[in-house]
């Protein structure tokens, strides 16, 4: 157990999944209801958020360090396929974008950005649409902030660029669709 407690270091960024990207600032052990507690204390900056996590419950939560370079390469080229869009309902799909997004798994949370994408020559997005596919493109470009040690709002850029760049193929030929 003691390897699984050195897992992550201060400073480390990891990925809480149902959060995003927080940093590590503090190791404590606490004394809770009379058993002590070792916790990795997280910050999450851009909602202002402290979560205290247990040390043995990391991999339960899910909690990982953040993703490999093959894995965001993945995350990237996924964005550059076609979007899927079932023809089920939408509070249906609405579900199964926030469970993918709340996965944590940077894949699936590209597969949303890139499904709920609209390029700017296409019909508006309904209000709850925009609503998921903000909150799966900033989950996805806060991770790539971190990775690329960048800020958020450059990651972002990075990641409409290759949607917008992908995208008008996909949408030439609606009829067919």
């Amino acid at each position: 157990m003691a390897s699984k407690a050195d897992a992550f270091d201060v400073g480390d960024y990891v990925v809480y999944p149902k959060h995003g990207v927080g940093r590590v600032i503090e190791l404590q052990s606490e004394e809770i209801a009379g058993m002590q507690l070792d916790l990795y204390v997280l910050r999450f900056e851009k909602e202002r958020m402290t979560l205290r996590v247990p040390v043995n419950k990391v991999e339960s939560i899910g909690m990982r360090k953040l993703s490999s370079d093959k894995t965001l390469k993945e995350a990237m080229e996924t964005l550059k396929g076609k979007p899927k869009v079932k023809r089920t309902m939408w509070s249906r799909r609405a579900q199964e974008y926030e469970a993918k997004i709340n996965s944590g798994e940077i894949v699936l949370i590209a597969e949303v950005t890139r499904d709920l994408f609209r390029p700017d020559d296409q019909p508006e997005q309904s209000y709850s649409e925009r609503q998921i596919f903000e909150a799966a493109s900033s989950r996805l470009a806060r991770e790539l902030a971190a990775m690329e040690k960048t800020d958020e709002p450059a990651a972002l850029e990075k990641i409409l660029d290759v949607l917008r760049e992908h995208a008008p193929q996909y949408y030439e030929n609606t009829e067919e669709a």
